[in-house]
């Protein structure tokens, strides 16, 4: 399998000349819709038709953050705002066996709505843990304060839309949810131990069994004072891969995001030798993607296998 290392975006409802002839040349791994993307049912079948289509590749990745709440990008196709994280998480904690027939009868009507559409990864669940102090960017999007109840329902979420044939993104590992700011304009610093975020924040991504995983922007101070969790060859190695046992795909969170200080070429280079097998950009412009595809790598052999995989389980 011939793919460049990345995941990129595009800027409307339809590819341009210029987008084609990325996908034709450069072969990213992947693609991620967002809503500037999105106009009806039957102008996004088309899109994601084409895509696959240049690409030959009928199990082509195709992502999308549909999380609930205030992360919706179909807004146009279905009303998703009612359904964020802490809605299930809190029926969850009054009655378990509710909390987990609703969950399944919502991601079953997600999962149809995407199917249908032709996406067949989702980046959710959000297992950051809710702090009452922290930023609000992670609020809602958080199942619970209670690491046993985010970690169980989003073990919960991974199985439900693998039952449906569609891939998870785990997020934003390993914690966003003690952040002070908001990532997308700058730098979180947290500055726990490390034993009281492995109580806690870490744990909730254990045993999740996603095939994909997004890092967080993230420094957290105690463990690397230099590197935000992206570009950290500890956090990635000692904390992801190994306290937590993530197995899978590594994604960085977006690279032109205001959190990392460099540009989005460095900010790639940094989070592919820090070990992030992918590299996410969300921005969309068409002369930043031919810079960046120019310059990354080809998957590795692990991301070669581990794409396999998710194709087996597409089939």
């Amino acid at each position: 399998m011939i793919r460049k290392a990345a995941i990129i975006s595009i800027l409307g409802i339809s590819l341009t000349q210029k987008e084609i002839s990325i996908f034709k040349k450069e072969k990213p791994w992947g693609v991620i819709l967002f809503k500037r993307n999105i106009l009806s049912e039957v102008q996004v079948k088309k899109l994601t038709s084409s895509i696959r289509k240049i690409m030959k590749d009928k199990k082509y990745p195709i992502l999308i953050d549909e999380e609930g709440g205030t992360v919706t990008r179909l807004s146009k196709i279905l009303d998703n705002t009612a359904f964020n994280q802490k809605y299930f998480g809190d029926i969850y904690k009054i009655n378990k066996k509710i909390g987990i027939a609703l969950y399944k009868n919502y991601i079953d009507a997600i999962s149809n709505h995407l199917k249908k559409l032709g996406i067949n990864i989702n980046t959710t669940p959000v297992l950051d843990l809710y702090k009452k102090k922290a930023h609000k960017i992670i609020g809602t999007r958080s199942y619970s304060e209670n690491p046993i109840i985010v970690n169980e329902l989003g073990r919960l979420c991974v199985s439900l839309y693998k039952k449906k044939k569609i891939a998870t993104v785990i997020k934003h590992i390993p914690g966003h949810g003690k952040s002070n700011t908001d990532s997308h304009f700058k730098l979180p610093i947290i500055e726990d131990d490390l034993n009281l975020l492995k109580k806690n924040d870490f744990k909730c991504f254990k045993n999740t069994n996603s095939f994909f995983a997004m890092t967080a922007h993230i420094l957290y101070k105690k463990i690397d004072s230099k590197n935000n969790a992206t570009h950290s060859k500890i956090l990635i190695n000692k904390i992801i891969r190994n306290e937590i046992g993530f197995k899978g795909i590594l994604i960085s969170d977006d690279i032109s995001m205001k959190a990392l200080k460099y540009d989005i070429m460095k900010n790639a280079k940094l989070a592919h030798n820090a070990g992030c097998n992918l590299i996410l950009y969300c921005a969309g412009k068409t002369s930043e993607v031919i810079k960046l595809l120019k310059e990354t790598p080809y998957i590795s052999n692990f991301t070669k296998k581990k794409t396999s995989e998710f194709y087996k389980f597409l089939s």
